[in-house]
Order: structure tokens, then sequence, then C-alpha cells
């Protein structure tokens, strides 16, 4: 539907004058100015779900590599010594298992919530226990699948796992099998994560992606697309050819928005 004029204030007041500024000053109206956003955040949501196929696939990926390479379950809570994960991955271990616990929890009957008390209390469940700490304990004993939890981790440490921290315990021994062409460093495919997981961020606090940062996107997307678990890489990898049409798709959108707002930069 057609903004109204009417309307022009009132949406500019809801999505701030501060967001508009650029776009405004660029164009000089505020109709503009909200249409340009409008279609900014349009781009952004077909790159974001790009963005989610190449996670999901780097993933899972990652983490068969890592079922195997550890060759024991609860690999990810509780891996075979000498391995240890760094500080900032357990941290985010735990975050992880705290999500699925409390995603697990919300399912229960409030019988079995009241059932998990014998376990978080064996003495006696104290008098004047605040709610959220007695939900807390009673999800202390909740038993979740690695799954679960994995499908809690976020695209942070699954490019962790392919930086310098983990060069030698993870990426020479195991890891380099998920990029198996004899001539993908470590370095390169961190630093195409690295892109990824920045844009990723901006995307979600609903920031742009447009110009140069688009395009650095869009290359490091194809980057892990025709290489990952590929011997051979290029554009017939079965992840690329997935996301094949949507990439194109996006490319045009891209060139269009880009297109129309250098147009207002043309003296």
């Amino acid at each position: 539907m057609p903004i109204e004029d009417a309307d022009l204030a009132e949406i500019t007041k809801l999505l701030s004058p501060e967001r508009l500024g650029k776009l405004h000053e660029l164009t000089g109206n505020s109709r503009a100015a909200i249409e340009l956003h409008q279609k900014t955040l349009r781009l952004g949501a077909d790159l974001m779900n790009i963005i989610a196929v190449i996670e999901i696939a780097l993933r899972n990926s990652i983490c068969d590599n890592l079922g195997q390479h550890f060759g024991q379950p609860g690999w990810l809570l509780d891996p075979p010594a000498p391995f240890r994960w760094k500080d900032s991955e357990e941290s985010k271990i735990a975050q992880a298992l705290d999500s699925a616990r409390r995603a697990e929890y919300s399912k229960l009957a409030q019988a079995d919530k009241h059932a998990l008390d014998a376990h978080a209390f064996p003495n006696g469940r104290p008098a004047n226990l605040p709610h959220t700490r007695r939900s807390k304990l009673r999800r202390a004993h909740l038993q979740v699948t690695d799954g679960k939890i994995i499908a809690e981790l976020t695209f942070y440490i699954w490019k962790r796992l392919c930086g310098p921290d983990y060069e030698h315990t993870l990426w020479r021994p195991t890891l380099k099998k998920v990029f198996p062409n004899k001539r993908v460093k470590r370095s390169d495919v961190a630093d195409n994560l690295e892109i990824v997981y920045q844009s990723r961020n901006r995307l979600a606090h609903h920031e742009p992606v447009l110009h140069n940062r688009f395009e650095e996107t869009i290359a490091a997307i194809k980057y892990v697309a025709q290489h990952l678990e590929a011997r051979t890489p290029g554009d017939q990898t079965p992840l690329y050819r997935l996301i094949a049409d949507d990439i194109a798709a996006i490319e045009a959108s891209a060139a269009t928005l880009h297109a129309e707002l250098d147009a207002y930069r043309t003296p």
C-alpha cells in the first residue's frame, strides 16, 4: 500500500529520525527515505535467509566431523582429554545448555516440574525460595541431547573453531576435512566466515548491508558454498546449487537498489 501523506510524520517517529537520517539527507524527503528504508530491510531479510543456509550447513558439517574425531557421545559438553574448549567456547556452550534446558522445561506439565524437586532439593525445598531460583535448580537436572544444545549455539562458535586458537588442536587434526580441497587455507576460511558473521550480526540488529559490504558478504558466502565439503570447489557443489537461484535474485535486487541510491547522488 502507498504511504499516505498524513502518515509520514508518524512513521518517521516510529522508525526514528536518527535511523532515517542518512536516507533523508540523501533523498531530501521523508517519503523516499522511508521507501528506501523498507527496500533495504527486504534486501537484508533475503540475505539473512541465505546466510541461514550457510550457517546450518557449516554447523552440521563441523559437528559431524567433530563427532567422528572425538569418537564418543557427549563430546560437546565433555570432550576427551587432552582437548579442552577455550574459555569463550566453554561459556557459549554452557549458555546453550541452559537455553536448551529452558526450552525443555517450558514444555513440562506442572506435575513434572514439581517432580524435579526430588532431585533439586533432596533435603526438602527451602522456604521462601524465589521462583526463578527454583526453576533454575530444577532445570539443572534435565537431560537434553547434544543436538538440542547445538541448535542453541550461534554462528560465533563455528567461525571461532576455524580461527587461529584451534589451528593445532582442531583444524590440522580434523576440521581441515570440512574444507578438503588441498589449496584451502584455514586463514582464508576464517576470514570469509568473519565477513559473513559480521554481516549476520548487522542484519540481526536491522542494520543495512549495502554496497562494498554487500559485495564482500556475497563473495564470502560463495566461497563457503563452493568449498564446504568439496574436494573440487566450484559452482556445482550441492550447497552452491541449493542457493544459486537465491544468490542470483539477491544480486539483481541489490543492483536495482544500489542504482536507485546512486541516482540520488548524481548531481
